[in-house]
């Protein structure tokens, strides 16, 4: 299914979106990736909603790809006897490992890593910030605090420390269950929640055993001071605004989100920036002005994909939230201003003879009047390597792998098609005229880009280019062996 605009939507499923009628409405309004969100639902239906987007899948003969989200490690506060404290501004409030029920004067943090690693002077954050508290003194089992900003504290309120790192495990025993649910179910994306470590990727991706490609969220300090290391380790990105702006002060989340986008365009892995971005649509069927603008400049910025949480998941408007992003999409596509924004802030890589094949492709079609750069990909990397030119013309990735065609679903600019095995590359180029003709990007008359590895097969090989014709009889009377 052909695309008018290069940034992928990404779509959280949810009670709103279950059913097959609205997730293939989802794909013909614009989703490309579906998001399977571990923190809420059963396995029965996180299987029930995997099955509906192949049966889509197959029906509209389009690759679509699946994101499964690990919830990650869960840092809550426990119960209250009334259910809920006041708590006033310089009130003093301890947190400790007592089972006792709290009251307005304390009350039970069950984790145990949490107070081996608190420091005086730490904030605590609780209820996604609303509450802030200060440590005073702390020991094994106990943090003695001071209330900096005082309001309702209730029940199981989840807990952030945005000034160490915690030693937790990266992945709970729910998320390694899950984990291996979904693998095994055949996903095409695993996202890690709350990575603040390389070692936290390399873990989840050993587990994975390469069943699935491998995405951190960047929600933690910690992880935007390590992210060179977690960039290295992981396959893709998201910036996940939502605890970002609870652990970080909210006006240092837009120039994080650019440095993050670029560093990963640079580095020809998607990123996904979230959360929030249509927030209104949950009960509104039009957005604000500051949430079009909000999608737009993470499109000005060349993210690969933006994504819907709630709005899609359990708002009353999921289609037309698709819907407006799509729109938005198309309109900054085609301001000559997105052009000017994606050429300047284009990183050059001389580091490989793909690199140097994959910017010759650019040039050769920007500058003639060539329709597309078609490139085949086993393992996606030729794909990757092309659209982190940004070019100006369509995107042909063609594989013999499905899943391969799948993932790159998450990558800016791709139509990814699945074709059959080819040896020769001069059956590669029929099939990338063939392909070029059937996708509408260009007629027998046309001129495309071919890049592709030789041999073929070999992850990793890009090395040969062509100029070539969509008329076959001309491929075949240039090159008749």
């Amino acid at each position: 299914m052909k695309r008018h605009r290069n940034v992928k939507i990404v779509a959280t499923l949810g009670p709103a979106s279950s059913t097959y009628e609205v997730i293939r409405a989802l794909v013909e309004a614009g989703a490309d990736v579906f998001r399977l969100n571990m923190s809420h639902g059963a396995h029965d239906e996180i299987r029930a909603r995997h099955a509906i987007i192949r049966q889509v899948e197959q029906d509209l003969d389009t690759p679509i790809g699946i994101l499964a989200d690990l919830q990650g490690p869960k840092l809550r506060v426990g119960t209250f006897a009334n259910g809920a404290e006041e708590l006033a501004e310089g009130a003093d409030f301890r947190l400790d490992l007592d089972e006792a029920e709290g009251d307005a004067t304390r009350v039970r943090l069950p984790h145990k890593e949490i107070f081996d690693a608190l420091e005086p002077g730490a904030s605590l954050l609780v209820n996604d910030g609303k509450i802030r508290l200060k440590v005073k003194d702390c020991g094994a089992d106990f943090a003695n605090c001071e209330v900096v900003v005082g309001g309702t504290i209730s029940n199981r309120k989840g807990v952030n420390v945005p000034d160490v790192v915690l030693p937790l495990a990266a992945l709970s025993e729910k998320d390694r269950k899950d984990l291996e649910f979904v693998c095994e179910l055949g996903v095409d994306w695993l996202a890690l929640s709350f990575v603040q470590r390389a070692a936290d990727v390399e873990e989840a991706r050993t587990l994975c055993k390469g069943r699935a490609a491998i995405l951190s969220k960047i929600e933690k300090p910690a992880a935007v001071k390590a992210f060179d290391e977690i960039l290295a380790v992981s396959d893709g990105i998201m910036v996940a605004r939502g605890d970002l702006g609870v652990e970080l002060p909210v006006q240092n989340v837009p120039p994080i989100q650019k440095r993050l986008v670029r560093r990963c365009r640079a580095a020809a892995k998607p990123v996904i920036v979230a959360t929030q971005m249509l927030e209104s649509m949950i009960e509104s069927p039009m957005p604000t002005r500051a949430e079009v603008s909000d999608v737009a400049t993470a499109i000005y910025e060349g993210a690969d994909a933006i994504m819907l949480s709630a709005e899609s998941a359990a708002g009353q408007y999921p289609i037309q939230a698709v819907a407006t992003m799509d729109n938005v999409a198309h309109e900054v596509e085609t301001d000559s201003t997105y052009r000017e924004i994606i050429e300047s802030s284009r990183k050059v890589a001389h580091n490989s003879v793909a690199d140097g094949i994959v910017a010759a492709a650019r040039e050769i079609a920007e500058t003639t009047n060539v329709k597309a750069i078609c490139c085949f990909s086993q393992s996606g990397t030729t794909a990757s390597l092309v659209a982190r030119e940004r070019p100006r013309v369509p995107i042909l990735a063609l594989t013999s792998i499905r899943n391969t065609a799948r993932r790159l679903c998450l990558t800016w600019g791709t139509n990814c098609v699945v074709t059959g095995e080819v040896d020769r590359f001069k059956m590669a180029v029929v099939n990338a005229a063939r392909c070029a003709r059937e996708q509408g990007l260009a007629t027998e008359r046309d001129l495309i880009v071919v890049t592709a590895g030789v041999p073929f097969n070999t992850p990793g090989t890009t090395n040969i280019l062509r100029v070539a014709p969509c008329d076959e009889r001309l491929i075949f009377s240039a090159d008749p062996e």
